[in-house]
């Protein structure tokens, strides 16, 4: 089978949040129970909201150490949960390699004009690109960028990042927020994030969901751990799918079983688009006895929102999204 463009792509980011989740270590916001419970869909999100204090030097949940002698102005942005990041925060990044500030809920088409684009895009952004922006710090992911680290060490500080889940995601949040001394809108934007989560949960639905991904008949289902959208997914309905993984997927037949009720689509194009991933599945007579897409519940979404941005202000928009369809 030939591999497209974006299951490389996808294979990459799968394999960086493993390795995220084998670390374990480093800043959380909850108790390791309150963490295993959440992850499990087992309990409310507590929305409580620890004062964050404004900092230059600390260690991420992924056990990085990151050290400033100043606060950072210029910030380029390698992976989509920065550019999330510094828009909750208020700042815009110098430069982006990717497309979620162009976002409806981020900047927006017209103002995200204004951002530099690293030439490279996410597999390969150009080292002498980021550097010409004479950034104080480069925000990337560690398993796709962490081999730009060498180019980089001596004329910046390059912070390699990795969300395996929500919690993550907020303390990445935290972390950005103490570091450029927006610790008030860091606070306020988890608080936010907590509220609507919280909410969510305490309306679970009882139907079963699914998210899949791809740009053809070899798509991807997106699994807690190993996708950080997914993982809210216990919280919000019943999500009875597992990682297998960075090859492993799940068959039509297999999916057909389960009786999903709500299909989430996350179309991932290269180039100019032909066509959602529904669309090319519908040929596919196993496709139109799935009970969700009888019954006329597959929803489209934003993946550069669903599958690239993984801060709280993307699953924000996941879960305003989700439960409106889980209804």
């Amino acid at each position: 089978m030939l591999r497209s463009p974006w299951r490389v792509i996808r294979r990459g980011v799968a394999a960086a949040v493993l390795g995220a989740a084998l670390l374990g270590c480093g800043a959380d916001t909850g108790t390791k129970e309150t963490d295993a419970a959440n992850a499990a869909g087992n309990d409310v999100t507590d929305v409580t909201v620890e004062p964050i204090q404004e900092t230059r030097r600390l260690t991420d949940a992924g056990g990085v150490t990151i050290s400033l002698t100043e606060k950072p102005q210029r910030i380029v942005c390698l992976v989509a949960l920065c550019d999330d990041i510094l828009t909750e925060l208020g700042i815009t990044p110098v430069a982006t390699n990717n497309e979620l500030l162009a976002q409806p809920g981020f900047l927006g088409a017209k103002k995200a004009k204004q951002v530099d684009v690293i030439p490279g895009g996410f597999i390969a952004p150009e080292v002498e690109a980021i550097l010409s922006h004479r950034p104080d710090l480069v925000i990337g992911l560690e398993d796709t960028h962490g081999k730009l680290a060498p180019a980089l060490k001596d004329a910046t500080t390059f912070w390699p990042m990795q969300p395996a889940k929500w919690q993550d995601s907020v303390a990445y949040l935290r972390d950005v927020a103490a570091l450029t001394g927006r610790t008030a809108e860091g606070e306020r934007a988890e608080r936010a994030f907590r509220t609507k989560l919280a909410a969510a949960e305490r309306n679970k639905s009882d139907r079963t969901a699914l998210i899949i991904y791809g740009s053809d008949e070899n798509f991807g289902v997106a699994t807690p751990g190993t996708d950080v959208a997914a993982g809210l997914f216990p919280k919000l309905a019943d999500y009875p799918w597992k990682s297998r993984g960075v090859e492993g997927s799940y068959s039509l037949e297999e999916i057909l079983a389960q009786g999903v009720d709500v299909l989430f689509v996350e179309t991932m194009s290269f180039g100019e688009p032909d066509g959602t991933l529904s669309e090319k599945l519908a040929d596919n007579p196993l496709w139109g006895k799935i009970p969700a897409v009888r019954d006329g519940n597959v929803h489209e979404v934003n993946s550069e929102v669903w599958a690239k941005g993984r801060g709280t202000r993307s699953l924000g928009i996941v879960l305003d999204e989700a439960v409106a369809a889980l209804r």
